[in-house]
């Protein structure tokens, strides 16, 4: 499918929702693919995609099924980089991938992501903001121009990966991209006009969190998916997840096909897999309290 155009949404009447199945009790349905078609309504799911990748490593079987369903959308936040002085980690970044040019990866990580989302059969939008590990500030102090011309670190939003990137924070300085992505958002899903599917930080990697915060800023209804793989060896934020109250759902159909579309995108596999197989994971989604319309409702279920 080619690209969905950005267009600023009318003011529609809003469709009347279809019923949402109430939340299961441990061991019962319904399943996370009946909630979030009842919750899209006639209007459509829009998943938000930290990076080409992120939405079918984390919600790829689910996908599959809910495009058969409904309209569905993946907007893929950030699908570019930025040209050389780059940090140490954005260095050591490439040299995993096996690349030397950076605009050049996301170039061919954008390909690869058109390819699998249109073997999906969902529609995409590529929403041109910069990768964390090659953001720079955007009115550098005239010091930290001057400075970054020697050590590339001082310009950067996220000077490095462990100490910075992967601390389950928003920098300060990265108040503007959230303005901008939260916009973003809101151009592309009108209120009462579906649901957002959006990534819940697990892992704790800033740009995660940061399309995690435009989804809560944005004011529609949201159901959070568990980051995978990086929900193998990490946990969700409790501060997060505790005041959602949320019904936990499983997905576990269609992995192994899953794991065919995951091979798609061919400059990231070996990093993410090095052995060559992709876990066959039930994907994992919370629905939010205030979503389902039910404060006190058990958790539990599967697909």
């Amino acid at each position: 499918m080619a690209d969905r155009p950005l267009t600023p949404p009318t003011a529609p009447t809003a469709p009347a929702p279809a019923p949402v199945p109430a939340a299961p009790a441990a061991g019962t349905g319904p399943s996370a693919l009946a909630v979030l078609t009842a919750l899209a309504g006639s209007g459509e799911v829009l998943v938000l995609s930290p990076h080409p990748d992120d939405a079918v490593l984390s919600c790829g079987a689910l996908l599959r099924r809910l495009a058969d369903r409904t309209a569905v959308t993946v907007m893929t936040v950030f699908t570019e980089a930025a040209p050389p002085p780059y940090t140490l980690s954005a260095r050591q970044f490439l040299r995993q991938t096996g690349a030397v040019d950076a605009e050049e990866l996301y170039a061919a990580r954008r390909a690869e992501d058109a390819a699998v989302l249109g073997r999906l059969g969902v529609a995409r939008f590529h929403a041109g903001f910069v990768d964390g590990l090659f953001r720079r500030d955007a009115e550098p102090a005239r010091w930290r121009r001057r400075a970054a011309r020697l050590l590339p670190e001082v310009g950067h939003v996220y000077p490095t990966y462990r100490l910075h990137l992967a601390r389950g924070r928003v920098a300060p300085r990265d108040a503007e991209t959230v303005r901008r992505v939260t916009d973003t958002v809101r151009e592309l899903l009108a209120p009462g006009q579906g649901v957002l599917l959006a990534p819940l930080g697990v892992g704790g990697h800033a740009d995660h969190v940061l399309v995690r915060t435009a989804a809560g800023l944005s004011g529609l209804p949201a159901v959070y998916y568990s980051d995978f793989p990086y929900n193998l060896r990490a946990a969700p934020d409790p501060a997060f997840t505790g005041p959602l109250a949320a019904t936990e759902l499983s997905f576990a159909r269609g992995l192994d096909a899953k794991a065919e579309l995951v091979r798609g995108y061919r400059t990231q596999v070996g990093a993410l897999f090095p052995d060559g197989t992709v876990p066959r994971v039930p994907e994992v989604y919370l629905v939010p309290a205030g979503v389902l319309g039910a404060p006190d409702r058990p958790s539990g279920g599967v697909s």
